[in-house]
């Protein structure tokens, strides 16, 4: 497998429950080597940016309010596969059917509180890290 990137959030559901110390270790022992991190909260037109692939569609306004809603810690992770190795890290979207021991399972709430996101496709990462991260702060 080749080494690659990928764009990793742990979103305001799971900063505001204290647990972005228990996604980072889980992320350590994934294997995930952190290239980049910060943490910051999003305004709504930020979120709403980072998000316009969405912009159609009936959650969009619901999804843009939850993620300007209050602290996200933005990651850029890299290791081998890294894109499906932390898909599978966090589980399916919708906690309920996440595979036991993902991020998602042990600690999302709903669909919506689900914790984590990740990108879904090397094109989609280059983007998400682009929009978070500039050239230097990926050396």
């Amino acid at each position: 497998m080749a080494l690659e990137r990928t764009f990793a959030i742990i979103k305001p559901d799971a900063v505001g429950r204290g647990l972005t110390g228990e996604i980072l270790s889980r992320i350590h022992k994934a294997g995930f080597a952190i290239v980049a991190i910060k943490s910051m909260r999003l305004t709504k037109e930020e979120a709403g940016g980072f998000y316009a692939v969405h912009k159609a569609r009936p959650f969009f306004g619901e999804l843009t309010d939850f993620m300007s809603s209050g602290k996200i810690v933005a990651l850029v992770l890299e290791g081998e596969g890294a894109i499906a190795k932390w898909r599978d890290t966090m589980g399916a979207t919708d906690p309920a059917k996440a595979a036991p021991g993902t991020i998602r399972r042990d600690l999302g709430t709903s669909i919506g509180s689900n914790c984590t996101h990740g990108s879904d496709a090397p094109d989609t990462a280059a983007f998400e890290i682009g929009y978070f991260f500039a050239g230097l702060d990926l050396i």
